[in-house]
């Protein structure tokens, strides 16, 4: 097996489409097949599970995607290692949800395009409760996430900003709430909570906390769709202020002060402690750190 090998193996690793992996990797779909059958023969186990609807990673696919992970990070060090300058060249994959791609990142992203040239940097979005789980797993060098609760020791973090944590309701249709006495009846409005993430457990502890049993219509994954269904009348949501503040829908709705409030975010960059020794990794994380600092210098 050689190095093109492992990487077109731990792009298809990540996607799961053949499709899609010939596509972004400029390779038939039958070239790619011949590879991924190659290293299955070089294993001597199936490294994917396949029909007619979904691919997946078998249990020995799982473990060679670790190998093939740290493999080519020691290929990308050495490479670096033996240039007779000082100039870094690979790649660097990031995982965010697009609020990030507007909020956090254009200052880091512009000092280390100006530093660091060569260096080719993949972004993937989604869904932000999904980044820390995609860091475990390696699919990514670096995320975008909100500071968990527990922090787990193999992740470092740095701060850059802090967002509040808002209940939103439609601006349109007022008669979706319910009220009693006053106050929100929780347990006849039409509540929408993220699917899964730290919105989710906030929101639930917050509910807990004050004795609330909420009726939920829908659990959402992402926050614009949150805000979508939100601004269409279909109940309370909860979302970061940061996300409504960048989006396109945030007329269609508005923010209710409750108290008490729920705890806000920290997002900031993280990536693996172990990750840190690649020196890719290692400048980009020395920008985020110098801007972290400029933020903290702002009045």
């Amino acid at each position: 097996m050689n190095i093109r090998e492992l990487q077109l193996f731990k792009h298809l690793a990540t996607t799961l489409h053949f499709g899609r992996t010939s596509m972004e990797c400029n390779i038939t779909a039958s070239g790619l097949t011949r590879t991924i059958q190659r290293l299955e023969n070089a294993v001597g186990e199936p490294l994917f599970a396949r029909n007619n609807r979904s691919v997946s990673l078998t249990p020995a696919g799982i473990l060679f995607r670790e190998y093939c992970e740290e493999t080519l990070s020691r290929w990308s060090l050495l490479q670096n290692s033996l240039q007779s300058d000082a100039t870094l060249r690979g790649q660097l994959t990031l995982f965010c949800s697009v609020t990030a791609v507007f909020s956090v990142l254009p200052h880091i992203f512009s000092r280390f395009r100006k530093t660091h040239p060569q260096v080719t940097i993949h972004v993937r979005t989604g869904d932000a409760a999904k980044a820390l789980p995609k860091l475990r797993t390696r699919e990514v060098d670096i995320v975008v996430a909100a500071l968990p609760d527990l922090m787990p020791d193999e992740i470092e973090f740095i701060p850059l900003l802090q967002t509040p944590l808002v209940f939103i309701i439609p601006k349109f249709y007022p008669e979706i709430v319910n009220y009693s006495l006053g106050v929100i009846n929780w347990e006849t409005t039409p509540v929408i909570l993220p699917a899964e993430g730290l919105s989710r457990t906030r929101g639930e502890r917050w509910f807990s906390e004050k004795g609330h049993r909420p009726r939920i219509y829908a659990e959402v994954s992402g926050n614009e769709a949150i805000i979508a269904m939100v601004g269409m009348g279909c109940g309370i949501g909860i979302v970061p202020l940061l996300v409504l503040e960048k989006s396109s829908l945030q007329s269609e709705v508005e923010v209710i002060e409750l108290s008490p409030q729920l705890t806000p975010f920290t997002v900031g960059v993280c990536t693996l402690r172990k990750n840190i020794d690649n020196p890719i990794v290692r400048s980009f994380w020395d920008i985020a750190e110098n801007e972290r600092t400029d933020n903290l210098k702002t009045p």
